[in-house]
């Protein structure tokens, strides 16, 4: 892949985990890859992603906690921007 490229979807990545969990560390912005492909691959491919749950439950284990994860610290994020709004 074009080295460019690779540097500017990075840092599209990296903005990314920060908008949406307030964290951009190296292991958020590996989680929200994860959360990411999986949502797109469940959205396009339902049936896929049935059967990869179905054949992996520690897996769609995994993927749950991650997206209760991810979920979990947006609404942080969100009650914070808000509650800095109010101030």
């Amino acid at each position: 892949m074009n080295p460019q490229f690779q540097s500017e979807l990075d840092a599209l990545i990296d903005k990314f985990a920060e908008l949406v969990t307030g964290s951009s560390s190296p292991e958020m912005v590996e989680k929200i890859k994860a959360w990411s492909i999986y949502n797109h691959i469940h959205r396009s491919m339902p049936a896929l992603t049935s059967h990869w749950n179905q054949s992996h439950p520690e897996g769609k284990a995994a993927v749950r906690a991650l997206f209760e994860e991810i979920r979990d610290l947006n609404l942080q994020l969100k009650e914070r921007n808000k509650n800095m709004e109010q101030e």
